[in-house]
């Protein structure tokens, strides 16, 4: 049986990034037939890891056959995987977040989860010496991955592990970080094609608070003007994705990268509690500017408050 290596829903550069470099892995180093997956359309910064490296798109899909063997990267939440996820055969587990819990296994299995910014940087550490066998596009994929999740080393989530590897990758490479960089923030910047319910969904999380049902979305870009241009219809269409998707509140961040700070939208009077009692903002409008902010998982999730 081929084994499927996916991340979570709504992928990012690496959920889309570090299925790609495992399923190499499993299948040219360790034998194991594998190949890569999405629970999702990926970002406009992941398609642009794909096209600049030559890279498959992975096979997008809805579910997954009872016993199919798997593997999690990026995620070991139930809410972001395939409902029937607990049907699969989970053969290990690869994560950079919170333990969370929930997931069953058929018997033990390899789990790593470190404190580091990013799911291919784990990777690299577990693949170790055959990384001399990883082909540039697979490397690619890796260092893209590293770059994304670390905002090119601005996110607080950086690690000097996350840096040396990265800059490992892009000397074989022959990659000029800030330039490469450069080019992914402004395809991540691009998002004049997507809905305003697609842009509410394409980097979000599901988090409770009290009681509270959030969708927490991020939209890191270069240009937030292109963002905040359209915030009166992101606000409108926030009530109708927090009920299709069983949520009380959309939370959208608007991550400036080059100036290190999250725009973050207010709708209402629920949002403005969040934004008060989580960050200490002082809100007098329908948006507030949360300086340093520039993580979700270390800086936004672990803050908030009702």
């Amino acid at each position: 049986m081929t084994t499927l290596v996916f991340g979570h829903k709504s992928p990012d550069t690496d959920s889309t990034g570090s299925p790609i470099v495992w399923a190499w892995y499993l299948s040219e180093i360790m034998g194991t037939p594998a190949k890569p997956a999405l629970l999702g359309e990926p970002n406009t910064e992941a398609l642009f890891m794909l096209d600049h490296w030559n890279l498959e798109k992975p096979e997008i899909i809805s579910g997954i056959e009872a016993g199919q063997d798997v593997v999690i990267v990026d995620t070991n939440n139930p809410a972001e995987l395939p409902d029937n996820i607990n049907d699969a055969n989970i053969t290990a587990i690869i994560d950079h977040h919170k333990l969370v819990g929930g997931l069953e296994t058929a018997g033990p299995i390899p789990i790593r989860i470190e404190p580091l910014a990013c799911t291919a940087t784990i990777m690299w550490k577990m693949i170790g010496k055959d990384m001399a066998q990883m082909p540039n596009d697979v490397k690619g994929a890796m260092l893209t991955c590293i770059l994304s999740d670390t905002l090119e080393f601005r996110s607080p989530t950086t690690t000097q592990e996350d840096k040396a590897i990265a800059w490992s990758l892009a000397e074989s490479l022959g990659v000029d970080i800030a330039d490469y960089a450069a080019q992914m923030f402004a395809a991540k910047s691009d998002v004049s094609s997507f809905s305003e319910a697609e842009l509410l969904r394409m980097d979000s999380k599901e988090y409770a608070v009290d009681g509270k049902q959030f969708r927490v979305s991020v939209l890191e870009t270069t240009s937030p003007a292109a963002v905040l241009d359209r915030k009166d219809a992101l606000m409108a269409a926030m009530p109708g994705v927090a009920e299709e998707d069983g949520a009380d509140q959309v939370l959208l961040f608007v991550v400036d990268i080059l100036n290190e700070e999250a725009t973050m939208l207010i709708p209402n009077e629920l949002s403005k509690t969040v934004a008060e009692k989580s960050f200490g903002a002082e809100v007098t409008g329908d948006t507030v500017v949360l300086p340093g902010v520039m993580s979700r998982k270390k800086q936004i999730i672990p803050n908030l408050k009702v």
